[in-house]
């Protein structure tokens, strides 16, 4: 536990209408969870944000990104008002860093009602939607196993990973009370085994370009759609964004 350690840096990104006053109520609230982080927290990122359409249900979002000596950890929280987002960080901080102190074997199944405080995604119209966001970074070589484990820490919906045994880029996600993984060729073969619940999905990731990637995830109204990309053959995932738009992420390996 971190007692003596130097208070780590924390930067803001405030956007809407939000107070100054909640910028200060957010820093206490982070750091008081940093004290049960079980290694040295080395900064965190604190952003605040009013939705600009008063009709969206918990238009409060508060969201911290934490370095633990060198593990990305995220939490997100939504509510009516900006207080309530912001007092919701503490305890989701302490979830994830009780992880990374070794209690895995906690989170290895996902649980119900995980999703309960996540910001409602605003609905737009599909003639609006645009791809606003792109990343593209080498996907770390990972055993379905640690890609649970750093999607559950950066509480996202999937995570983007190269599959050790097969070599191939993947995606794991959430199915069935447990986990699949998609792989561009799922007829390899892999031994395990997997200590989370594990399947895999049988379909090839297609290979198509994003024009076609678009159409088909808003055909089969799917949040997020993993495919290979029609020029380079890799790996790409495809999501929806909370603010109506779409995200793309690419693996370079």
């Amino acid at each position: 536990m971190r007692s003596t350690q130097e208070a780590p840096e924390v930067v803001f990104d405030v956007r809407g209408h939000v107070p100054d006053r909640f910028a200060e109520a957010a820093r206490d609230k982070v750091a008081s969870a940093f004290r049960q982080a079980p290694e040295p927290v080395l900064f965190a990122r604190v952003k605040l944000a009013i939705a600009p359409d008063p009709a969206v249900e918990r238009p409060a979002m508060a969201q911290a990104n934490v370095d633990v000596n060198g593990r990305p950890v995220r939490v997100e929280a939504a509510a009516a008002t900006m207080q309530e987002a912001i007092d919701l960080l503490p305890d989701l901080l302490r979830a994830r860093f009780e992880r990374i102190g070794g209690r895995r074997e906690a989170s290895r199944a996902p649980k119900a009602g995980r999703h309960a405080h996540r910001p409602v995604p605003y609905v737009r119209p599909p003639g609006e939607r645009e791809i606003v966001r792109r990343k593209t970074f080498a996907a770390e070589t990972q055993t379905p196993d640690e890609a649970a484990f750093d999607m559950d820490l950066m509480g996202y919906d999937f995570w983007l990973f190269t599959e050790v045994e097969t070599g191939q880029d993947a995606v794991l996600y959430r199915a069935d009370g447990g986990y699949r993984l998609a792989l561009a060729d799922p007829e390899a073969e892999r031994a395990g085994p997997d200590a989370i619940p594990l399947s895999v999905s049988p379909h090839h990731a297609p290979r198509i370009e994003e024009t076609e990637a678009v159409e088909r995830m808003e055909a089969l109204g799917l949040p997020f759609l993993f495919f290979a990309d029609a020029a380079t053959g890799r790996g790409k995932v495809l999501y929806h964004r909370y603010d109506g738009h779409y995200g793309l992420l690419e693996s370079t390996r």
